[in-house]
């Protein structure tokens, strides 16, 4: 290969166009509008505009990212992580254009996407594995015959999914439809496919993986183990290599089960297959994501291992540069930096990044897809930047990662810093022992902490486009909106934003800025103050709408709709 399109934005972006340099093959950068001046734009060698907002019209859009790679010449194609990467329509589609697709085949994406098959492949070739429905389910009846045969709490959990999206976690049998309905919810919304499956959750567990890689010539290597037990909502917050506190017999368990199942599926690439172990040291499958994951950089720092530039050689046809699973050189964590606010219930919180001022010095790494003066914008996910901190033992990387986080400086937006600082006291996490799980911060977490300062939010600069003639040629030209609202002499000055209105007390408010999922009440419903009345959902999260007073509800906003927060979403007289 010589030239790769990137189909992806952000810090991934980052570090695939870094990655291509040292490879020493050029890269080609996509963006959305409101990604214009971020910094994956810059990092590659070239970049071009997706003409649009939303992640439909931009990075989720086939035709045009074929049309980019031919228009700039590329001749491979690297999806990053979410977005299109595990689509094997996607990966189909750069085959059939000629490209060279830089990850699993279609048919091992078709076959370790469908988490039903997945658990098919791990009981036949005799993987550690819990009870779970054979097929997907049919609805929420089906689901409640499986509890009341298996017990409680039950995982349902989106058959064609992955990164916590479409995945309930049911501990009552009063909530097994709603919880039903809400996974289907996300499953669509995520995945476009709706597809349920149920399987036994196991106590308090602990979520570890293995990343792998194979290539053409049959090689299967684990590269090492992680821990990703600190998770809130189902999203992983802080992840750490090597999985610690296993036995040895866990351990090479976990690595035996990792490998027959990639070389049954016939894998190819970089790939993760991910275990759920119980309180009690049950070891279960749970499934095979076939990209890189978020938190590959500390498998990277402890193995001594570039895994994107891995991922290139095997697209290229080379053999791996390792043949069996290296010796771990230390400890790493990495705390995924989101634009959320851990004070208020992890919400997302979009908008400019005023200061942004990263940590250094000895075993500290930040890969980052924003820096001052950057955007966050509400459409996309909320994480802007990782920071992986290692040191030689476990023991050293905590103390270093509780200066690194002391060093980190954001400011515009909220971040989880905060959370990252107290969860790096806690002798829950940091003791002698190993007392977290996947459901730990819900369960246990109790440190207060402090709302972010709300900053007043912005949908991101976005662009206006407009049209110039270069030699006689008409040509579509877009300029940041900030641009052109500094251009007043020249006739193209910014509409005047008149005042927020006094707010309406009967006026129901959206919590997040988001796109409204869907109503729990119905127009005219009589709803109690504190009751959840509706489902919105931002940067891939749901969150509850809360009724503001009791009264009777009226005047509903349409599903669907994009509203930032603080608009009305519907009226509540009293």
């Amino acid at each position: 290969m010589k030239k790769i399109l990137i189909a992806n934005r952000g810090e991934i972006a980052v570090r695939i166009a870094r990655a291509a340099t040292d490879y020493g093959v050029e890269s080609v950068a996509v963006y959305a509008d409101a990604d214009a001046r971020a910094l994956h734009v810059s990092a590659a060698t070239e970049a071009y505009a997706l003409d649009g907002q939303r992640p439909a019209e931009t990075y989720l859009n086939i035709p045009k990212l074929l049309a980019i790679a031919e228009r700039s010449g590329a001749d491979a194609v690297h999806p990053g992580y979410g977005f299109l990467s595990e689509s094997a329509e996607f990966a189909r589609a750069v085959l059939d254009a000629g490209l060279i697709w830089i990850g699993p085949t279609p048919e091992t994406i078709n076959l370790l996407g469908d988490k039903v098959q997945a658990r098919k492949i791990a009981e036949r070739v005799g993987a550690p594995l819990v009870a779970g429905t054979p097929d997907p389910v049919s609805g929420p009846e089906e689901v409640l015959a499986f509890a009341e045969t298996h017990g409680l709490p039950i995982a349902i959990k989106a058959a064609f999914g992955g990164g916590g999206r479409g995945l309930k976690i049911a501990t009552r049998l009063d909530e097994v439809a709603e919880l039903f309905d809400s996974a289907v919810r996300e499953a669509v919304a995520a995945f476009g496919r709706g597809e349920c499956f149920v399987e036994r959750f196991l106590s308090n567990p602990r979520h570890i993986e293995a990343q792998i890689l194979a290539d053409n010539h049959g090689t299967v290597v684990v590269v090492g183990t992680r821990d990703c037990s600190l998770q809130r909502r189902n999203q992983k917050l802080v992840e750490e290599a090597p999985a610690p506190f296993l036995t040895p017999e866990q351990r090479e368990n976990i690595h035996d089960a990792s490998r027959r199942i990639c070389a049954e599926a016939g894998y190819r690439g970089a790939g993760t297959v991910e275990f759920l172990l119980s309180e009690d040291g049950t070891i279960s499958f749970l499934e095979v994501n076939t990209r890189l994951q978020v938190e590959h950089p500390v498998t990277e720092e402890t193995a001594g291992i570039d895994l994107v530039i891995e991922q290139l050689r095997i697209a290229d046809g080379l053999p791996l540069s390792i043949t069996e699973t290296p010796e771990p050189r230390g400890h790493s964590f990495e705390f995924r930096i989101n634009a959320e606010d851990p004070g208020s219930g992890f919400l997302p919180t979009p908008g400019e990044i005023t200061r942004f001022r990263a940590p250094s010095g000895p075993g500290i790494r930040v890969d980052s897809g924003v820096e001052t003066g950057s955007s966050v914008a509400a459409s996309f996910d909320s994480m802007m930047a990782k920071l992986i901190v290692t040191g030689a033992t476990r023991e050293q990387a905590i103390s270093r990662a509780r200066r690194a986080l002391a060093e980190f400086e954001i400011e515009g937006v909220a971040s989880v810093l905060p959370f990252d600082r107290a969860v790096m006291e806690h002798p829950d996490f940091t003791g002698g022992g190993f007392a977290v799980h996947t459901r730990w911060i819900e369960t246990v977490f109790a440190e207060q902490i402090t709302i972010a300062p709300r900053v007043p939010e912005t949908a991101g600069e976005g662009l206006t486009r407009t049209f110039i003639e270069v030699d006689g040629r008409r040509v579509s030209l877009g300029l940041p909106s900030s641009l052109l609202a500094g251009l007043g002499s020249a006739g193209m000055t910014a509409a005047p934003v008149a005042p927020a209105a006094a707010a309406d007390p009967a006026e129901l408010p959206a919590p997040i800025t988001g796109t409204l999922v869907s109503w729990l009440v119905a127009e005219g419903a009589s709803v109690a103050e504190g009751e959840q009345v509706a489902v919105m959902e931002a940067m891939k999260m749901e969150a509850p709408v809360l009724a503001q007073r009791s009264g009777t509800i009226g005047q509903l906003r349409e599903p669907g709709e994009f509203l930032s927060a603080g608009a009305a979403l519907a009226h509540v007289v009293g």
